[in-house]
Formats: structure tokens, sequence, C-alpha cells
């Protein structure tokens, strides 16, 4: 019982999990916006506006910094995190999707030229773009402020 009191009087992880909700609950909102369709899958989905990856990371990592001071190695680590995953984000994850994008393009010319496809569609939406992200780094901020200061 003790771990899980520790586990929610840890600031900074609450600061970063809140974060991260906020943030896949601000994708159903937007894509109700954009799209006008309430899709309730996108608060577990991956890719879209806000990153909740940066703003998980981004968040934990200010938590820190307002906990134990950014001369701190568990500053230090939570820093070096964020960089990888925010990196990962744009890169590697942006381009997954759109090879995705690519792919499924490809896979609608052979359907209606008549030519039989099983596959399903690959998902498109598994990496940000640099306005996702930061509007990842946003809402990180914001939760942390709020509940740091």
């Amino acid at each position: 019982m003790q771990f899980f009191v520790d586990l929610w009087s840890n600031g900074p992880l609450k600061c970063a999990a809140l974060s991260w909700c906020v943030a896949q609950f601000l994708k159903v909102l937007i894509t109700l916006w954009l799209d006008k369709r309430l899709d309730w899958r996108r608060i577990f989905g991956m890719g879209g506006m806000p990153s909740s990856h940066s703003a998980f990371v981004f968040s934990l990592m200010m938590a820190i910094a307002f906990q134990e001071g950014v001369g701190s190695t568990a500053f230090a680590l939570a820093f070096a995190l964020a960089a990888v995953v925010i990196y990962d984000a744009m890169g590697v994850r942006r381009e997954t999707g759109r090879q995705g994008a690519v792919l499924n393009q490809i896979l609608t010319q052979m359907l209606v030229e008549g030519k039989p496809i099983t596959e399903k569609q690959l998902k498109e939406l598994v990496g940000h773009s640099p306005l996702e992200v930061l509007g990842g780094l946003l809402v990180g901020s914001i939760i942390t402020l709020v509940l740091m200061l």
C-alpha cells in the first residue's frame, strides 16, 4: 500500500501523467473540431495534435527542474530522455507515418484498378510534425507550471 502512496505523492510523475492525459483528451477535441466527428479512439491513438509523448517527457523534465534543480542528476537524465523522445517523435516516427500514407495511397490505387488486396491500411498517425511536438511541449509546460507553482 505504501508503494501506491509514494507513487501518488511523486510530483514529477503526477505532472507527466496528467500532461499525457490532457494531451490525449485534446486530441479527441481537436479531431471533433477539425473533422466534425467524435472519435474516442484518439484517447489511446498515436500521432496527432498535441504530441502526448512530448507533453509527458517535457513535463517530467520541467517538474524535476522545479523540484531538484537543473544541476541534479535526475534533471540530466530527464533532459536526455526528453531530447531522445522529442527527436524520435519528429524523426523516425514521422517518417514512418509518411511511409504509411504512401503505402495507403498505393493500396487505394490498386483497389480502384480492380486488383484484390486483403491487407488492412497501415497506421499513418505514428509520428508528429514540429507543430504537434510544440503543442505537446506547451501542454506539458502549462500542466507542470499549474501543479508545481
